[in-house]
């Protein structure tokens, strides 16, 4: 039976949540590691708006949301029972006020923005988590989880955009629970270089 596909590019933050659950669930998948600026056009066919994850399916079923993709894989096989562990809430505030206010911040120029107004806005994001983080390691539970996965990547992101700056801030709890992300084997393994996929005109879809 042929496998799903996987057209990821390594650096994203929305592949990178979508192939930490794709591990913890033992998914046997196709990873196919892209450039954003030299989409395939297998991919591109599968999914016309050209983002990543984009998992093709062996029925040809396309999953192009990385959310999706989480909750596709979690329902097959959930080891550490990520799915109870699912704040809508947070998430939606890190796909939608965090993401927007990061992008302003890390990509000023592009946007024509003042970095310091998005930085402190992100910021105030971070210090509500902060206090989350108060009576428990993992935002969702005992252990990590959905919600930490889904989000995780996109603080990383942001703290990468000046870790000076970062690591001074007063958010301890934020930063040990980054910093027990990026250093669990579950990370480094979905992290790992691997070769960009080439295709030829005849490819395969």
């Amino acid at each position: 039976m042929t496998k799903p596909v996987l057209y990821s590019f390594r650096r994203c933050p929305y592949a990178i949540r979508a192939r930490m659950a794709l591990a913890i669930s033992e998914a046997e998948i196709e990873v196919r590691d892209i450039l954003l600026r030299n989409k395939p056009p297998q991919m591109l066919e599968a999914s016309p708006k050209g983002t990543v994850p984009v998992v093709v399916l062996a029925d040809g079923k396309v999953i192009d949301e990385s959310l999706d993709v989480m909750r596709w894989t979690l329902e097959r096989s959930d080891p550490e029972g990520w799915l109870g562990k699912v704040d809508d809430a947070l998430i939606e505030t890190n796909d939608g006020p965090f993401k927007h206010h990061l992008d302003r911040y890390k990509y000023a120029t592009r946007h024509g923005t003042d970095p310091d107004e998005h930085r402190a806005e992100c910021l105030a994001i971070l210090q509500s988590l902060e206090s989350r983080l108060a009576g428990s390691e993992w935002l969702a539970g005992d252990t990590r989880g959905f919600t930490d996965t889904a989000i995780m990547p996109f603080i990383r992101q942001f703290a990468n955009a000046d870790r000076e700056w970062f690591d001074a801030q007063p958010l301890p709890k934020i930063q040990a629970w980054l910093a027990r992300q990026l250093n669990s084997e579950l990370f480094k393994q979905v992290m790992i270089k691997r070769e960009l996929w080439t295709w030829d005109d005849s490819s395969a879809a």
